[in-house]
């Protein structure tokens, strides 16, 4: 019998649902204290998740969800990245 591979799944800061991270988008502080969002899920660094939705990315914006979880400040560009890549997927 062939089991399935089990999806890792993640938290959405703004949301609390723990969902696969196929349906989350990662944002990662490194060691420089650059904040960007990382595509490929794999890059170092600490890693926060929020849900593709423009809803989450605008309220994470709102409440500074991002700027708590990785203990910095969060430019506005990378909430921009995030709504790119969220019309991107959602189209």
């Amino acid at each position: 019998m062939a089991r399935s591979k089990k999806q890792p799944l993640r938290k959405c800061v703004v949301t609390q649902e723990m969902k696969s991270k196929k349906e989350l988008i990662r944002v990662v502080r490194n060691k420089d204290g650059e904040v960007f969002v990382d595509t490929t899920g794999k890059q170092n660094g600490r890693g926060a998740y929020l849900s593709k939705s423009l809803e989450v990315i605008d309220k994470a914006e709102q409440q500074q969800a991002l700027n708590r979880h990785l203990n910095t400040k969060v430019d506005a560009s990378v909430y921009n990245d995030l709504r790119k890549i969220v019309e991107d997927s959602s189209s």
